[in-house]
């Protein structure tokens, strides 16, 4: 035998110390056995933190779910139920977080809805602006664009224009008086 061969040979004839058996956690079987003894209990006590029978199952099942996804985290067995019990506590309380948020979202009044009536009124308004606009002169039709549909200062217009800002104050206090007359003339 080579040197590492009878190393090797020694090292398999020494009796190796006593390792302690790693628990696995919580396992599938033990996880269903407290699924049928317990789940009752589990669905009562959802029960006092919530109101209707559909979201206490609902948590309860989810409470499983997860005590079983997370079951190698559960290494003492006898703490299952203890784990599954504070899980339906916490998906309790989150449920009913959310309704609460859903009830705040649900009391603020809908804005009043414009009838078909109003909308189509509103359409042929804007289609008379546009037709308006396309009427302009081109100068007059970029200031007025800029200003009051890119919210844009007179002094943001001139600079973006290159122009001066008496010329955009000029164009468009001309652009709104040719705007007004055409759109009395659409609406007559």
């Amino acid at each position: 035998m080579t040197a590492p061969d009878a190393q090797d040979a020694r090292c398999a004839e020494q009796p190796q110390p006593a390792r302690p058996e790693v628990v696995a956690g919580t396992t599938v079987d033990h996880l269903t056995e407290t699924y049928q003894a317990h789940y009752r209990s589990l669905l009562g006590l959802a029960a006092l933190l919530l109101d209707d029978t559909a979201s206490c199952e609902d948590v309860v099942q989810e409470a499983f779910i997860r005590v079983h996804s997370a079951r190698s985290r559960v290494r003492d067995r006898e703490k299952t139920l203890a784990y599954l019990r504070q899980t339906v506590v916490n998906l309790s309380r989150s449920a009913l977080r959310r309704r609460i948020l859903g009830l705040k979202l649900l009391s603020k009044p809908m804005p009043d809805m414009a009838s078909a009536e109003e909308g189509a009124y509103d359409l042929l308004e804007r289609d008379d602006l546009i037709k308006a606009m396309k009427s302009l002169q081109r100068r007059q039709r970029e200031v007025l664009v800029l200003r009051y549909f890119a919210d844009m200062t007179e002094s943001q217009v001139a600079e973006t224009l290159g122009i001066s800002l008496g010329s955009v104050k000029a164009y468009g206090s001309r652009g709104i008086a040719a705007l007004r007359v055409a759109m009395e003339a659409a609406q007559s």
